[in-house]
């Protein structure tokens, strides 16, 4: 079995992380952690030209920030399940169509991702990657939502 679990550095993905790590899970199944680093550019936000270098060091800390973040994700899981078992990877790219086309390359029988639970407007703006990657998976999704009762 292959299980891709998709996260970012929000306290959601923490939660899908710990599902994932309190499951039993079949002999010999791989685990993916993935996460995707949006693309930034001086034209998404506006900027003049002339604060290109800015972004680019600005790219480079979030691309630090996501390799770190996959590692001690893939570390935790690698505890748990052997080393050999748990690998992770960073992509920059759009989101939604990340973790789908991943799983598709990688076969993956299965994604994990947390949900930031955004509902109405702040959905409508920002979209839903859960709703997307749900919609578009070759394979079955699991959302992990935070439940505070």
């Amino acid at each position: 079995m292959k299980i891709l679990l998709s996260v970012d550095d929000s306290p959601h993905s923490q939660f899908a992380c710990d599902s994932v790590l309190q499951r039993p899970w079949p002999e010999g199944t791989q685990f993916l952690v993935f996460t995707v680093v949006e693309p930034y550019h001086p034209d998404y936000a506006g900027w003049d030209p002339s604060a290109i270098s800015e972004a680019y060091t600005f790219e480079k800390k979030l691309n630090s920030a996501a390799e770190k973040l996959a590692t001690k994700i893939a570390n935790k899981l690698s505890s748990k399940f052997g080393k050999e078992r748990v690998s992770y990877e960073v992509k920059e790219g759009r989101v939604k169509e990340a973790i789908v086309e991943k799983a598709a390359s990688w076969q993956a029988d299965f994604i994990v991702l947390g949900s930031h639970g955004r509902s109405g407007f702040q959905r409508f703006l920002l979209g839903s990657v859960s709703q997307a990657v749900v919609a578009h998976a070759p394979c079955s999704v699991e959302i992990i939502k935070e439940t505070s009762y």
